[in-house]
């Protein structure tokens, strides 16, 4: 996931306070500190990843707050969940001019981001050809990465083996 800009980030954060003043919610440190670590986060992040990182700052923040608060921001329209079939959500910014698709390693859980101009025209073509209105999509491609192949490709003196 292409890292959003301080600046970027920064207004997420700003925007992300508007929405807890107008809706009357208070603000906290701890919601500052995980709406900022989503925001700035190069990777899609679980609820045990932000705790994590929070924790490994040095920042105490209870599990109900780290649930509560990436909530919001869900419902702020700030931030996207994702669930690629872990079990579990992954999080990541919502950038209006930033549309874009997913790979998803089944063997490590890598999730890379890409976007294709062909496929984004492609999908609304395909919708009509089915008498189907196109409003959104979401495209997951699931298999394996190039690092997981390159493991299972090395010689197998390599890997230890007699």
């Amino acid at each position: 996931m292409p890292r959003l800009a301080r600046g970027e980030g920064a207004d997420l954060l700003d925007r992300f306070r508007r929405y807890l003043q107008d809706h009357r919610q208070p603000r906290t440190r701890q919601r500052d500190l995980v709406a900022e670590l989503i925001f700035l986060a190069e990777d899609h992040l679980s609820v045990e990843e932000v705790g994590r990182r929070l924790k490994e700052r040095g920042e105490a923040v209870g599990t109900a707050t780290l649930y509560r608060t990436l909530d919001l921001l869900v419902e702020s329209g700030l931030v996207r969940a994702n669930d690629f079939g872990e079990g579990f959500r992954r999080y990541e910014p919502v950038v209006a001019q930033a549309h874009h698709e997913h790979l998803i390693c089944e063997r490590c859980g890598r999730v890379e981001e890409f976007a294709n101009e062909r496929l984004e025209r492609m999908l609304p073509v395909i919708a009509d050809e089915h008498g189907f209105e196109h409003r959104r999509h979401r495209v997951e491609v699931y298999g394996v990465c190039r690092a997981c192949r390159g493991r299972e490709l090395r010689p197998l003196a390599a890997r230890g083996a007699p």
